[in-house]
């Protein structure tokens, strides 16, 4: 039932209740909403949950993998990589369900909540079974939990703003990346560790906790989110007709191009763990663990948010207004670089050098300030961009960006590999024709930023003016 407006003289900072007890329009308040703390924790604990996983995979894979016969049977580095790939691609390819599961049947909250138990499933597979086969049912259960959650998460995010606090959207998205990002670097600094000391029973084991940490505290902030209803079978016209069409016809050439950043940037798990393998790890006295070394990236992260939010971007914009696609323009550029350092690393590797790994950080502190500048503004862009009966959808088509980033990253990976295992991209031109890959893709993607026109939509009222500063690159 829709929410009444409260009268003049009624306290406009409290938040109203319909009568059935759930929020179905956002708060009237100029302040943050009262169900954001709930999102944030929910989303810090999933993502440990989903980056400690995801940091011991390929060691796992190619060290602790049992056989049928109980013993040791790991796969190869191509191997390894390929289905690393395969998982991500699928897990960024279901928030295309959980989309039109919330938008079609469920709403946003009961998606996300239901398919949060399978996701903890999945975490117990892994735990409790060490072979290809618990490998298999666990990494299917989180590709589908995870991925179709996703959409639906930073979709509910949104909705719970209105016209009179809707710029408080950006700092919220970019607190949320925050919450992410917490989850993953504490998460892929422990779990390897774990793995190392107590096996994977318990490093999977852990994440799953967190997991089911998660699912409570989001059922716990039921009665303070807003609950957008979902729209039933009228969902499946608005997607591929009208405004939402056109609304994704827009949008598609973006993320087909930002699918070169993600199929680069997801590399962090597996070649460059596998990379690190081959690099002095010493830091202060200490040996870190190859997969430790993508702890990096989530800690750069909180420090990257709030430099580029509060210095960066200001400073820039004195001089050259940054648009979000010039953002996303920049940060594909800058993946070049970073990509490059990489290729540098493995020639030396291959010259008989044992570099040090602060090298591979120079190359995650450009890599991380590439992502703030695109997933960032692409999470926010997307949401703005998708007419208020398209959110979860569109978010999810974004998702689908980084589906399609694995699929080549997996695709070039079982081209390339041999019968006898060796690669047809060895050392390091298999990191030259990747940096390659992401200079074309930058530079296309120039011509797309200077052609777009878009309209940005707000729960509450859609601003449909043309947004022709969007277009200029």
């Amino acid at each position: 039932m829709p929410y009444t407006p409260p009268s003049e003289t009624s306290d406009s900072n409290t938040p109203p209740e319909n009568h059935q007890g759930w929020q179905t329009t956002p708060y009237p308040i100029t302040t943050m909403p009262p169900g954001i703390p709930y999102i944030v924790g929910n989303e810090a604990a999933e993502r440990f949950s989903f980056y400690g996983m995801k940091a011991i995979l390929t060691v796992f894979m190619t060290q602790y993998l049992i056989g049928s016969g109980g013993g040791v049977d790991p796969m190869s580095d191509n191997d390894a990589k390929f289905w690393v790939h395969t998982f991500v691609m699928a897990a960024y390819f279901t928030p295309l369900l959980g989309a039109f599961l919330a938008d079609w049947l469920f709403g946003k909250y009961k998606t996300i909540l239901y398919l949060s138990v399978l996701y903890c499933f999945g975490h117990l597979a892994l735990a409790l079974d060490e072979t290809r086969l618990g490998l298999a049912i666990g990494l299917s259960l989180i590709a589908l939990g995870t991925g179709a959650i996703k959409p639906c998460v930073s979709a509910h995010v949104g909705d719970q703003f209105g016209t009179k606090n809707s710029h408080l959207l950006s700092k919220v998205f970019g607190w949320f990346y925050v919450a992410i990002n917490l989850g993953a670097f504490a998460s892929t600094v422990l779990t390897p560790w774990l793995l190392d000391r107590y096996g994977p029973q318990i490093a999977f084991g852990v994440p799953g906790i967190l997991m089911a940490i998660a699912t409570l505290l989001f059922w716990m902030g039921r009665n303070k989110f807003v609950h957008i209803p979902p729209r039933g079978p009228q969902v499946f016209r608005d997607a591929f007709t009208g405004e939402g069409g056109r609304a994704l016809l827009r949008l598609a050439p973006i993320y087909v191009l930002v699918a070169v950043f993600w199929s680069l940037f997801d590399q962090t798990a597996s070649a460059w763990v596998l990379q690190a393998e081959n690099m002095d790890r010493t830091v202060m006295g200490v040996e870190l663990l190859s997969s430790q070394i993508q702890a990096a990236n989530p800690f750069l992260i909180l420090i990257l948010v709030p430099l580029f939010s509060y210095a960066v971007y200001p400073a820039i914009s004195k001089f050259f207004p940054l648009t979000p696609l010039r953002k996303i323009t920049i940060g594909m550029f800058v993946t070049v670089f970073a990509f490059s350092i990489s290729a540098l690393i493995e020639t030396s590797i291959q010259n008989g050098g044992t570099p040090s790994i602060s090298w591979q950080v120079l190359a995650y502190i450009l890599l991380t300030a590439a992502e703030v500048m695109v997933s960032i503004t692409c999470l926010e862009f997307s949401y703005t961009q998708a007419p208020n009966s398209m959110k979860s959808i569109v978010m999810s088509f974004y998702m689908l960006s980084v589906s399609l980033g694995n699929f080549i990253t997996a695709g070039v990976n079982a081209v390339i590999s041999n019968a006898d295992g060796t690669s047809k991209l060895p050392g390091a031109s298999y990191y030259w024709f990747f940096t390659g890959l992401m200079l074309v893709a930058a530079v296309l993607f120039i011509a797309v930023a200077v052609t777009y026109r878009g309209k940005q939509y707000i729960q509450e009222s859609e601003v449909e003016a043309e947004s022709e500063a969007e277009g200029t690159a």
